[in-house]
């Protein structure tokens, strides 16, 4: 199963209106208050460190970069061409290996496990943004990237953070202007019950070894200059033993 043309389209056209450059698009915050918080929850969980790490819906690579400072081979994957066109841009020196790949899609998954073999995984914000056929998918693709000795890490908005976002996009001045972009091209995110995110995983077969809050930082800001965040869940899984 893969995931539908209107959500290929509607990332291909908002990744090719972004703009260039780290902190760009609304949820692309600096990665010591995201990749760097998240690693801190992630690592201890780690059986292979030195396994490859993948960055799932990676973007613009600002998150990837971060990580390839840390791990020795990175690789970041997206549905979009033109959102790794940004990453590549911002990664001259090669740091990470950038790859399109459709997460909904088990095959696609299982094509670049045979090529990398077991991986740890880091997915921030994806599984809420898909449909909701697609989000099983997901979940059975990252187990397929993670195999037997891998971990994944998924970070994602709770419910509440709907609330949030809906009340910043009928804001009286209209929506904040990094956001307005993601609802223009229908990236509005979908309503993931909280409880839902480890049954998806635990029905791909990986065991939940470790979960918390954690809010999603944004690069936007409310009128009275605060930084506005999302609250958000993760979830650390991996194969049992």
């Amino acid at each position: 199963m893969s995931v539908t043309s209107r959500y290929r389209d509607a990332w291909e056209g908002f990744w090719s209106e972004a703009p260039e450059g780290q902190g760009a698009v609304f949820w692309d915050a600096e990665p010591i208050l995201t990749a760097g918080r998240h690693l801190a929850h992630f690592e201890p969980h780690l059986t292979d460190p030195g396994l490859p790490m993948i960055d799932v819906g990676c973007g613009n690579g600002t998150q990837t970069r971060y990580l390839a400072d840390r791990f020795p081979h990175v690789v970041g994957v997206d549905l979009s061409a033109a959102a790794l066109g940004h990453a590549r841009h911002a990664d001259p020196a090669g740091q990470a290996v950038y790859r399109q790949l459709d997460a909904a899609d088990k095959a696609e998954a299982e094509t670049l496990h045979a090529e990398l073999g077991d991986a740890n995984v880091y997915v921030r914000g994806v599984l809420h943004q898909c449909a909701p056929d697609d989000r099983q998918p997901l979940a059975d693709a990252l187990a397929a990237l993670v195999g037997g000795r891998g971990r994944a890490f998924l970070v994602e908005p709770s419910q509440s953070a709907g609330t949030v976002l809906t009340g910043l996009a009928q804001g009286p001045d209209g929506p904040p202007a990094k956001l307005a972009p993601v609802l223009r091209h229908g990236l509005t995110p979908g309503a993931v019950p909280d409880e839902a995110v480890p049954e998806y995983l635990r029905a791909a077969g990986l065991t939940v070894l470790a979960s918390g809050e954690l809010p999603l930082i944004t690069t936007e800001y409310t009128p009275d200059g605060t930084r506005i965040e999302l609250p958000s869940a993760w979830v650390v899984a991996g194969k049992d033993g």
